[in-house]
C-alpha cells in the first residue's frame, strides 16, 4: 500500500473527525445522522493514521508531495 495522503489532508480529516465527535458527545447530533457521521469520522481517522485513502487510488489522486530524487 503506497501512501497517498499529504500532511494537510491528514490534519483536515482529523479535525473533521474531532468536530463530529464533539457534536455527538455534546448531543448536537443524534439518531441516524449521528450514526452516519460517526462512521465517516471513524473512516477519516483511520485513513489519516495510515496515510492512505482507498478512494484516491482508482482516480490516481495523491496529496502527498513529490519526492525529490
Amino acid at each position: 500500500m503506497v501512501k497517498n495522503m499529504g500532511n494537510l489532508d491528514r490534519i483536515l480529516r482529523l479535525v473533521v473527525a474531532a468536530v463530529i465527535a464533539a457534536l455527538y458527545f455534546t448531543g448536537t447530533i443524534s439518531g441516524t445522522v449521528a450514526i452516519v457521521l460517526g462512521i465517516l469520522a471513524i473512516i477519516f481517522a483511520l485513513t489519516s493514521f495510515i496515510s492512505f485513502c482507498p478512494l484516491y487510488l482508482p482516480f490516481g489522486i495523491s496529496t502527498r508531495p513529490k519526492e525529490n530524487g
